[in-house]
């Protein structure tokens, strides 16, 4: 369901972690804080690191329920969460895994979201959750997740969302342009229909409270430098190649482009957390 490499994946989640919005990662703790144990479902989980980043802020007994409709990432998961875990051991289909005194049992599921029922109540969830999702999705889709998470009053944690802010520096004269195509190519279906791309935040922030939720959001940007050079070119290469894809006529200067800007200082790119719930 995500969509992205394991590599892509493991380089980008550092900076993941890092730029996670704390005031809105406060709310999410402060809300559970009174619970001894909790489910939660994790929406397009890639290897994990949503998990990875997100449990030590949850209550001590923890059960994840991850779905992905990538049969490979869903291996690779269980390999790093393994790799993660202070204890891990097989528990049915899944893992039972003890990392710094908390317990959290693991289940996978391996699903196409746009056509799964996204009624988790079978589930048990009390809370979904979603890393580097929601840019992807169609705004039809979004709907029928907050609706069908109304309906059983299920709070809803959406971290980094793409918000259309990229900036490089040193500055190219073309940033603008090579920036504007790439987020006209985040528009495009992904698999859900037309996503959301950079409206991806605004648009949660109008459904939760048309279904009764508080909702708060909170800039999360990658503050990328030298640190980040793997990451900074990889970047700029899919940038590119996106950008290319809009703008075929334009794809050598987009090449160039994504040379030059292979090895910049430093970059910043936008996103948004969410928290929303009844």
């Amino acid at each position: 369901m995500s969509g992205f490499s394991a590599e892509w994946l493991a380089l980008r989640e550092p900076v993941d972690g890092a730029s996670r919005n704390p005031e809105i990662a406060a709310r999410v703790r402060q809300y559970f804080n009174s619970r001894s144990s909790l489910t939660v479902v994790d929406l397009g989980c890639g290897t994990g690191s949503n998990l990875r980043a997100l449990s030590p802020s949850l209550p001590p007994g923890q059960r994840w329920h991850l779905i992905d409709g990538d049969r490979d990432l869903l291996l690779a998961a269980r390999q790093c969460l393994t790799d993660w875990a202070d204890r891990a051991r097989p528990s049915g289909s899944g893992l039972a895994l003890e990392k710094d005194g908390r317990r959290i049992e693991v289940r996978f599921e391996c699903a196409n979201l746009t056509v799964r029922s996204l009624d988790f109540g079978a589930d048990g969830a009390d809370l979904v959750t979603a890393a580097a999702l929601f840019d992807l999705v169609s705004r039809a889709w979004l709907k029928r997740l907050m609706a069908a998470l109304a309906g059983r009053r299920v709070p809803l944690y959406g971290v980094l969302s793409y918000d259309g802010v990229a900036d490089w520096q040193p500055a190219s004269p073309i940033d603008t342009a090579v920036t504007a195509a790439f987020n006209r190519h985040q528009r495009g279906d992904k698999g859900f229909g037309p996503a959301l791309g950079p409206a991806a935040g605004p648009t949660l922030m109008r459904l939760a409270p048309r279904h009764g939720y508080a909702a708060w959001a909170g800039d999360s940007p990658w503050r990328l430098t030298h640190e980040n050079a793997s990451l900074i070119a990889a970047l700029a290469n899919g940038m590119a190649a996106a950008a290319g894809e809009i703008e075929p006529a334009r794809q050598a200067a987009f090449t160039a482009w994504a040379e030059a800007q292979a090895t910049a200082e430093a970059v910043t790119i936008g996103h948004q957390d969410v928290f929303a719930h009844p």
